[in-house]
């Protein structure tokens, strides 16, 4: 505990001063008690309260009760009796034996630094001095913070991505910037309602902007109405349209009558969906003795007006006038032009779009021409910027039946022991209509079979030939023809089409896909009874039918008069899988008048393929996507397409994202983002998407996938420094620049705009010099030193952007251009040590220079302090 002292105080005798006497010797004893309780409450010891008389800087906390003492100086004079208080001191004294002490509190918000100067005296006259003395006052957390408004309002689109900003809450604290008593945070502490027990939004504890959470993808506009209830529209057409006379709802155009009423809502906000309570809080948030303050934020849900109109179905062979409209798109944003392309690499696209976003087709479409169309809708503005997502719309085309059926190259072998029953084979017929329907539903009847008896029936559905009764024999019947209906559509329809066709039993030649070019298949020969070595018996081969695609030749031995069937173009088993080649044999000479080639000259050939292993095959060659940088993660960016030509699993797999933003769905095939794409860091993207074999992996295909990110405006303008001083003497403007990530159109050129009120705004003028910076003007001088802090509010190109405050010091500069600043009340100034020993080398300089008479030379001295340089500042 500190020992008891004595404060000796100044005895005045006369009588009539004896009550203030009696009354100076309580509040000293008062004050020393407290003095006491002070420094032994916060271990400091009395002898650090007192000092020699001396340039000194103290620390008052604001509002401490009173009195409150603060230092006893002591002067080197002999016989002082009594100490002077001038400047600041107005709630500040000083008592005879040198105790400065608090009369009232002091307030951080209506002064930080109370600057005194002391003197010494003996008799009432100066003797010692004056010094100066700094009264630091501490700011203490004495303020709650302050939101700017009570209620605050916001709309969000229906189905809006996370992270979309929707209102900005901001707040102010009168306590001290530099201390955390005005370090606010932001929090939400209630949303009604919340029906889902999730939270659709949240808040930016740093800046106070809210936005929706992924959760919040949910929000749906005008989510407390039954959507699409008749009872709904029927109670919105009598409020809005006024009674109806006899008139059934149905023939009312109360969806117009809705849609324009609604429109002319004032203000959505005025009913908002969603109700939240935004708590702000100092020290940082979180702390238990902080101070806070609330406020409501009411959103409301806007309708996302950009809705897929697909899957749009239109029927093949469809009679109309085309153009035909057959849906149409519209843009949040009135100023967007639309653009449609095409998903698939086709050359046809008959498509097109006009700039109120309705989409027409231009012609009839051929189902077997092109069963789908994938349209890919953008929403742009005039610099072709993204307003909206890319839209994909599925056409898809409707069958009916214009397709007879086909016969393909009917060839089978039958065994003489071929058993009752036995299948012989499928008879290859193809109708192009859609499978799935009854256009393409084929069945067959057997009419007839040369020779006869019957050797064989068909199956009415699945077109296999079998055998009915045994016993064949190749010498005394080495073929027989049938003769069977096939016919499509439903039982009974009259849209069905028969096909004749005659069926021949040949042995099969059988060859691997992979057969290299050049393989001869088989050996021919015909014979000629003319002359030989003439042009009469020359015999020339020619394919004739079953090979419209020119996969074989037959080659002459001009020699020995034989012809070799030939591969001249690569088999492919997923293309055809077998053919019945008709080879006829004829003279380069034509015959003789009454003479004609017949079935002997015709020789038929089947060949069929067997399927090898082949790797699988992408829909598409070269693949280009483009993206907005704000793409949600998880999102789906690409689907890759690939099919194995055998019909076997494949998987898929990615290569080359070295920035790891990727990932890609092994089974699907989908490309999905993994992180947040960033168009400032990479503008492309180019990876590698490999497709192979489950179980063969060696199996593989690859294509490369470029995407372009398209830049979105996540970025604001920042200041390129926020601190500036102004000599009142000169008053030159500050330069303020600013920068920001973005491109074009979300970058520069920015806008520059001082935020003070209106009637604070005259002194201070703000003027543009370019695109990126502006210049700061002081108008008048204030009376004393200040800094200052202007809020300056700068918007980039798409006029995004918030305030910032920058602080200038104004000041009455010297000659070299510093500000005058009291010594060591900052702490990246030199300590009062530090200046103390200037001051006392600059002191020992003088004293061999005296200067007659003492009110002169302290006054000189005082002078010369005034002007000694202590660090970057003068004094």
């Amino acid at each position: 505990m500190p020992q008891p002292v004595i404060i000796n105080t100044h005895t005045h005798t006369h009588t009539s001063d004896s009550l203030s006497v009696h009354s100076g010797v309580m509040m000293v004893e008062h004050l020393l008690l407290l003095t006491l309780l002070i420094s032994g409450a916060h271990g400091i010891a009395l002898e650090d309260m007192k000092g020699p008389l001396d340039h000194k800087v103290l620390d008052i906390p604001e509002a401490t009760p009173v009195p409150y003492a603060i230092f006893q100086f002591t002067s080197a004079k002999a016989d002082v009796n009594g100490y002077r208080l001038s400047g600041d001191s107005q709630g500040v004294a000083i008592s005879d034996d040198g105790w400065l002490y608090l009369t009232k509190p002091l307030d951080w918000e209506q002064q930080t630094i109370h600057h005194l100067e002391i003197e010494a005296l003996i008799d009432d006259e100066p003797v010692d001095g004056p010094y100066s003395v700094a009264l630091n006052v501490l700011d203490v957390n004495d303020h709650a913070p302050v939101f700017s408004q009570d209620v605050y309002s916001g709309e969000v689109m229906e189905h809006s991505l996370p992270g979309v900003q929707i209102v900005k809450v901001s707040a102010f604290d009168d306590d001290n910037p530099e201390t955390p008593h005005a370090e606010l945070n932001f929090s939400i502490i209630s949303q009604i309602p919340n029906t889902l027990g999730v939270p659709l939004f949240q808040i930016n504890g740093q800046t106070g902007e809210i936005s929706t959470t992924p959760a919040g993808v949910w929000l749906i506009y005008g989510a407390r109405e039954a959507r699409g209830s008749s009872d709904v529209l029927r109670k919105k057409f009598e409020d809005f349209c006024g009674p109806v006379h006899n008139v059934p709802y149905d023939q009312n155009p109360f969806f117009t009558c809705v849609e324009r009423a609604e429109t002319l809502r004032l203000d959505a906000l005025l009913d908002p969906d969603y109700y939240l309570i935004v708590r702000v809080e100092d020290l940082g948030g979180g702390a238990e003795n902080a101070l806070s303050s609330t406020a409501w934020v009411n959103i409301a849900v806007r309708q996302n007006l950009w809705v897929n109109p697909g899957p749009i179905v239109i029927k093949e062979n469809f009679k109309a006038q085309y153009p035909m409209l057959i849906g149409t798109v519209t843009s949040n944003d009135q100023s967007a032009m639309y653009r449609l392309t095409q998903k698939e690499r086709e050359i046809k696209f008959p498509f097109l779009i006009n700039p109120a976003g309705e989409i027409y087709v231009t012609e009839e479409l051929d189902r077997e021409e092109k069963a789908t169309y994938v349209l890919v809708v953008f929403a742009e503005d005039e610099q072709g910027v993204l307003l909206e997502s890319p839209m994909e719309i599925l056409i898809t085309v409707q069958d009916e039946n214009d397709n007879a059926p086909k016969c393909g190259i009917n060839v089978f072998e039958v065994q003489e022991n071929e058993l009752v029953g036995s299948a012989v084979g499928k008879l290859n017929v193809h109708d192009a209509d859609d499978e799935e329907t009854t256009n393409a539903l084929l069945t067959y009847t057997l009419l007839s079979q040369d020779p006869p008896p019957n050797k064989f029936r068909v199956d009415t559905v699945t077109g296999n030939i079998l055998v009915a009764t045994a016993g064949f024999s190749l010498t005394h019947t080495p073929q027989y023809t049938l003769r069977v209906l096939v016919k499509d559509g439903a039982p009974g329809s009259p849209a069905g089409r028969n096909l004749w066709f005659v069926l021949l039993i040949y042995g099969t030649i059988t060859l691997s896909e992979d057969e290299p070019l050049g393989t001869a298949v088989v050996t021919i020969k015909a014979t000629d009874a003319d002359d030989p070595g003439t042009g009469s018996s020359k015999v020339e081969y020619h394919v004739v039918a079953g090979d419209p695609g020119g996969v074989f030749a037959v080659e002459v031995d001009e020699v020995t008069g034989e012809g070799r069937l030939v591969i001249t173009q690569p088999l492919d088993f997923e293309t055809t899988a077998s053919y019945r080649l008709q080879i006829d044999a004829r003279n380069p000479e034509p015959l003789v008048s009454g003479v004609e080639y017949d079935e002997r000259a015709t020789t038929f050939v089947t060949v069929e393929i067997l399927d090898v292993d082949e790797p699988p095959v992408f829909d598409m060659d070269v693949l280009e996507v483009t993206v907005p940088e704000n793409l949600t993660v998880g999102a789906t960016v690409l689907k890759m397409v690939a099919k194995d030509p055998e019909g076997r699993e494949i998987l898929f797999k990615l290569e080359g994202d070295e920035r790891g933003w990727l990932q890609m769905d092994s089974s699907s095939g989908e490309l999905k983002t993994k992180q947040k794409l960033d168009f400032e860091e990479a503008r492309q993207l180019s990876v590698r998407v490999v497709a192979y074999e489950k179980n063969a992996p060696e199996k593989q295909a690859e294509r490369d996938v470029s995407i372009q990110i398209v830049d979105v405006n996540d970025n604001i303008p920042q200041l390129v420094r926020s601190q500036a001083f102004i000599c009142t003497k000169e008053r030159k403007p500050v330069v303020l620049s600013a920068r920001d990530a973005d491109s074009a159109p979300y970058g520069e050129p920015f806008t520059f705009a001082l935020g003070l009120k209106k009637e604070r705004s005259n002194n201070w003028e703000l003027k543009a010099v370019d695109g990126t910076s502006a210049t700061l003007h002081l108008k008048k001088a204030p009376p004393s030193d200040q800094t200052l802090k202007i809020p300056i509010s700068i918007k980039d190109n798409a006029g995004m952007g918030v305030t910032h405050l920058f602080e200038v010091r104004v000041c009455n500069c010297t000659e070299l251009g510093y500000c005058y600043t009291e010594p060591g009340t900052h702490r990246w100034k030199y300590s009062l040590s530090t200046t103390i020993g200037i001051l006392g080398g600059t002191f020992a300089f003088i004293s061999e220079k005296r200067v007659k008479g003492r009110g002169a030379r302290r006054n000189n001295l005082f002078k010369y302090y005034k002007t000694v340089k202590v660090g970057k500042y003068r004094v």
